[in-house]
């Protein structure tokens, strides 16, 4: 990632709103870039879901087994990258491991797959104890800034909390988001939030920027609309590639218990995808 690109993804961050839309492998990152978003995201879910795997979640109380690990998510990463000619911000889950320096070496590896920003979250996976201590969840955020800040690149980091998901109060999600701006996050993340006036609240109790997800519970908001409430960025996360899931799902059952082909009227043409994909050498 040169550095007038990753400069060109933390400005888009200085102000005003814009969609941040995310893809899980270079042809749905081409797809994306094509239609003219300024960065993609990846996303964590769909990169895991292309490969046979599940997404970080409460299954990590059984052991790692299954989970995509951390090279082979930086490998994707990489590709992505490589694969577009716009900035990408990674999903880097919990930073792979609970020890502040274990996110910093996270960071370092994003940086070093060209990635211009990256989220770290404090979901640990375990049931008894969804979310990491508020102190060391700060620790994380500030390894994760020293990390960045001693590449020397442009690089946005979003502090993510996932107390709404678990059950925690807003109360707890401002007081947590706060910390991780405090700490170096430039943009605060709260994933569940997605009524209009849970997010007016957080845009008004928050001291920094505040990324949404949509897509995830079938909220009506637009962009106008977020835009409007003060909104500064919004992500989709694994919703574009659980619909494209649902559909292969839906043309699988359609194959094998009916025997027709419906699912296929309307599909993408060959030469349209060829003319997309041929568009960058």
């Amino acid at each position: 990632m040169s550095h007038e690109k990753a400069q060109r993804f933390v400005e888009l961050h200085r102000q005003g709103c814009f969609l941040l839309p995310n893809a899980w492998d270079v042809g749905s990152a081409r797809i994306l870039e094509s239609a003219g978003f300024a960065a993609v995201a990846t996303t964590s879910a769909g990169v895991a879901f292309s490969l046979g795997r599940p997404d970080h979640d409460f299954f990590a109380e059984a052991g790692s087994a299954g989970r995509v690990d951390r090279e082979t998510m930086m490998h994707r990463v990489r590709e992505i990258v490589d694969g577009v000619g716009v900035p990408v911000s990674a999903d880097l889950e919990e930073g792979y491991g609970a020890e502040p320096q274990t996110v910093a070496t996270t960071i370092s590896m994003a940086l070093a797959a060209g990635a211009a920003g990256g989220n770290i979250e404090d979901f640990t996976g375990s049931r008894a104890e969804p979310l990491f201590d508020e102190q060391l969840a700060a620790e994380r955020i500030r390894a994760a800034r020293a990390a960045a800040d001693a590449a020397g690149a442009p690089f946005v980091l979003i502090g993510r909390t996932d107390a709404l998901l678990v059950g925690g109060s807003l109360a707890e999600c401002v007081r947590r988001a706060n910390a991780y701006l405090a700490a170096g996050a430039d943009c605060a993340f709260v994933p569940g939030a997605a009524d209009a006036a849970t997010i007016a609240t957080l845009v008004r109790e928050l001291d920094g920027p505040l990324n949404v997800v949509m897509g995830l519970t079938g909220s009506t908001l637009t962009m106008d609309e977020l835009r409007e409430l003060g909104v500064r960025r919004v992500t989709v996360g694994g919703s574009i590639a659980r619909t494209m899931y649902r559909h292969l799902l839906d043309a699988a059952r359609e194959l094998a218990g009916q025997g027709s082909f419906s699912y296929a009227a309307q599909q993408l043409s060959q030469t349209d995808l060829n003319d997309l994909f041929s568009a960058r050498g």
